[in-house]
């Protein structure tokens, strides 16, 4: 039986290695080429040449990238125009710019565009499915563009692109013919078809004619631009007209996104050396790297300040301290720029341990620091360099241990450049990104293992390329160096040559291990990325579920098991080596409950290929058979309370505590409101200010997995109760309501500083009354853990730990408090249980979902 999840989780293996393997075959032949083109030049020629560029010459290509930015950002407005989607000006360029900048710098998948888009887009209520499309409608336009460009350099320069692409101009003048035909024959085609395009459960407009054209006059218009900027740059001996070098850039932006190589590394610049053979190398490559610094470096560290400015202007009514301003910023963004940063600080570091240092600085150094302390900071700050570059994929998936490293090989990054050469712009660089990353601190909880699960495979090559061309970039510094055994053993301070090979050997080896860990290490999926198929059937079986804990797969935070017929899934998070799946498998109302043991088994064989512990928590008495067909042993976890709406009133001697909170509240001057899905931006940081208040008050951090988190995007889409006084919201609960009104229940509960005393009773009782008033029959108040364990004597030595956890752990957690508080609703109490493997696996399980649901160790341990 095949399931969604399993094509997901482990594509076909062909298809897996395909790209990747081409990108580095690329790469290679793109360093074989540049190295052979190169063989004639050393490498400070090329500074020497960089630095004579005119200054007025920078600042107009300068120019030219901030127009072709601004153009950029036609993207995102004609796909937001065709999506339907009204999102702000600022808010949309903004998006566009941070996106663009980061996706032409990095290129790798987890770094790329789309994230940003969907931070930024998310906010204001953009669906993931419609940010997913507009990053495909940027492709299409940067196509139509491209193939437009192309086909009029050809028709109208085939003789100069002849000479150029050492082809026919006749076979040239054709195929400019047949894109310009094929450009026409797709807008007829857009005009024609008035029905969308449909593949398995995904529906798609095409854009009308109108709309095609406007896409390929930005795209073009984008293009000449960048174009400009590097022809501005272009030494004076380049005698090409600039509609025939035109089609020279656009052929190398083609060439970046066929063979997919990270940020066009090396392709892009020897698709344009190749072009224009009669040019010197030396001064070529210099306007080359002038304009990477222009048009890719300069626009990334601008997007990121803009990105910081526009945060802290959306934040400026919100928030009361600037310091928080700038923690609840970097909690969103901070995966993603952090990882590009500390990506980018580990480049500098490898690129300046295989370059020769500065002839005066090393002079002045000689007198202060000695020798050995020059060669170990020299070799210590390339290897700080290189597990820069692998930590940055750890800090993109918010691990708190990448994190505490990253930090320290930053700082020691520092020392290490001013004790290798006295290079102080490096130091400069590894502070101000490790200052960064502290003050990011709170976005970086994960406890995972760094190197514990299955490396992307492209990220892998991506690293070794990186390292490949670092390692180049040194043999090109000492070209015309004669090799000798003994280099290997020269020590002195103006032999920059031996220091380069033997950190180059070093790095060698140590990712030589690192490749070697991966490779022998078990699979296992890495961080979450719904495919967009799943997320959507999934959110279809949860508006159709009777029970409300359904609602925790919209948080975003865990990998989801679809049944093939799309009317049950499974949602499970990876902890150490136990794969925990989020209670029973959750089903559309009328579903056939075969589904749930088809389900458990699947996840069963999933996480047995991976080398994980099955494990179900939270699980009901109704399925307890499937658990144990599976092999599991089951624990008693404690009891959930849910209170039978039909019956609850303000009625009766045994409900006065009831009345009297609800006149409490009166004289205290608040009510009870329900706001509807979706929440505006206003409320939404009313609930945030509040959420903080709260947690900083029980010097509490966010709890995971089995419970909600605040975020604005899962808290927007539930109904939400509300406590105001004079107007303002003082306490709020969101809601979890099913579709058949079966069960409501609440999720996160917060309450601000201004609160009154029994504000939460208050909430509690005004949220079960409009419950009942709106049908529903059961609320859940959630589970009361450890409560309701068998207390005789020959009960298995679980119930007898918990039961002594119960009693003696006030101190630790209000067991007891916390069943007493939902006891006096009179709810019905209903067990829940762990079912995992037993034996010694048993707490290495409990660790792992602690670890889970806590975010870790230390916050177990702090609790």
């Amino acid at each position: 039986m095949g399931f969604i999840a399993d094509s997901n989780l482990v594509p076909r293996a062909w298809f897996k290695w395909l790209m990747p393997v081409v990108s580095l075959a690329v790469l290679l032949l793109v360093l074989a080429v540049l190295h052979r083109a190169f063989a004639g030049y050393h490498l400070r020629d090329v500074f020497v040449q960089l630095h004579a560029l005119p200054t007025r010459v920078k600042w107009l290509a300068g120019i030219a990238a901030f127009a072709s930015y601004i153009v950029l950002c036609g993207y995102d407005l004609l796909a937001l125009r065709y999506l339907r989607q009204n999102v702000r000006v600022l808010r949309t360029m903004l998006a566009s710019f941070v996106a663009f900048s980061i996706g032409h710098n990095v290129g790798l998948t987890t770094l790329s565009g789309a994230a940003i888009r969907l931070r930024l887009y998310g906010a204001v209520g953009v669906p993931a499915t419609d940010v997913a499309i507009m990053s495909g409608f940027c492709v299409l336009t940067t196509t139509l563009g491209a193939v437009v460009l192309i086909a009029c350099s050809l028709m109208m320069h085939a003789d100069a692109a002849s000479q150029l692409l050492h082809l026919p101009a006749t076979l040239l003048f054709f195929i400019g013919i047949l894109l310009a035909l094929l450009f026409a024959a797709y807008c007829i085609w857009c005009g024609r078809r008035k029905t969308p395009l449909v593949w398995r459960n995904w529906s798609l407009s095409l854009p009308r004619p109108g709309m095609t054209l406007a896409q390929t006059f930005v795209a073009a218009l984008d293009l000449c631009l960048a174009a400009w900027c590097l022809y501005l740059l272009l030494p004076d001996a380049a005698s090409i007209s600039y509609q025939t070098f035109l089609a020279i850039y656009v052929l190398s932006i083609i060439a970046v996104m066929i063979t997919n190589v990270p940020g066009g590394l090396g392709v892009f610049e020897s698709v344009i050396v190749l072009s224009m053979p009669s040019l010197p190398i030396d001064k070529l490559l210099a306007s080359l790297l002038a304009f990477r610094v222009i048009y890719y470096l300069a626009p990334l560290v601008l997007a990121s300040l803009f990105l910081v400015a526009h945060e802290f202007w959306l934040q400026r009514h919100h928030v009361r301290k600037a310091a928080g301003v700038m923690r609840d910023w970097l909690s969103a963004v901070a995966p993603l720029a952090m990882g590009a940063l500390v990506l980018v600080a580990g480049g500098v570091l490898l690129l300046s341990g295989a370059t020769p240092a500065i002839a005066w600085r090393l002079q002045t150094l000689s007198e202060i620091v000695p020798l050995p302390i020059l060669e170990l900071s020299h070799l210590l700050g390339s290897v700080a360099g290189l597990g820069l570059v692998v930590l940055s994929r750890a800090l993109i998936r918010r691990v708190h241990l990448a994190w505490q490293l990253a930090l320290a090989l930053l700082l020691a990054g520092a020392v290490f450049s001013l004790l290798k050469g006295w290079d102080y712009e490096e130091c400069i660089i590894m502070l101000l990104v490790a200052g960064l990353l502290f003050i990011a601190q709170d976005a970086f909880y994960r406890r995972a293992a760094l190197l514990e699960s299955h490396v992307n495979l492209r990220w892998l090559l991506g690293v070794v390329m990186i390292v490949g061309v670092v390692i180049w970039v040194g043999m090109l510094a000492r070209l015309h160096l004669q090799y000798s055994h003994e280099l290997w053993w020269t020590f002195a301070f103006e032999s920059d040559a031996p220091r380069i090979l033997r950190a180059a050997l070093v790095i060698c080896l140590l990712i030589a291990a690192y490749i070697l860990h991966a490779w022998l290490s078990p699979h296992a999926p890495g961080v979450v990325s719904h495919e967009k198929n799943d997320q959507m059937q999934a959110e279809e079986i949860v508006a159709n579920a009777s029970r409300a804990v359904a609602n925790l797969a919209l948080l975003g935070d865990k990998r989801l098991l679809v049944h093939p017929n799309a009317d049950a899934f499974l949602m499970y998070q990876v902890s150490g080596r136990s794969w925990i799946s989020m209670a029973d498998p959750v089903m559309k109302a009328g579903a056939d409950v075969q589904r749930a043991s088809e389900l458990a088994w699947s996840f069963r064989e999933l996480s047995d290929e991976y080398g994980g512990w099955t494990v179900f928590y939270q699980v009901t008495p109704e399925f307890l058979p499937v658990y144990v067909d599976l092999g599991l042993a089951l624990l008693k976890l404690g009891e959930e309370a849910r209170v039978p709406l039909h019956e609850f009133s303000l009625e009766g001697s045994h409900r006065a505590e009831f009345r009297t909170v609800r006149r409490r509240a009166e004289r205290e001057g608040v009510c009870f409101e329900v706001l509807p899905p979706p929440l505006s931006e206003v409320v939404l940081g009313e609930l945030q200010i509040i959420s903080q208040e709260w947690l900083t008050a029980k010097s509490a951090h966010e709890k995971r997995f089995s419970v909600g988190y605040f975020s604005p995007q899962y808290i927007a889409q539930f109904p939400t109760a509300v406590v105001r006084r004079d107007g303002r919201i003082i306490a709020f609960a969101n809601l979890w309501p099913t579709y058949n009104r079966h069960e409501l229940s609440v999720d996160l509960m917060r309450y601000g500083s201004r609160s009154p005393p029994g504000v939460m009773d208050y909430l509690f009782v005004e949220a079960m009354l409009w419950g009942k008033a709106q049908g529903y029959q059961w609320f859940n108040l959630g589970m009361a853990p450890l409560s309701g364990l068998e207390q005789h004597y020959l009960a298995p030595a679980w119930h007898r730990i918990a039961n002594f956890v119960f009693d003696m752990g006030e101190h630790f957690y209000n067991f007891e408090g916390l069943r007493n508080y939902k006891k006096k609703f009179f709810p019905i109490w209903e067990p829940r249980y762990l079912a995992a493997p037993g034996g010694l696996a048993l707490p290495r399980v409990l660790l792992d979902v602690a670890g889970l649901i806590a975010g870790g160790l230390r916050e177990i341990i702090s609790k």
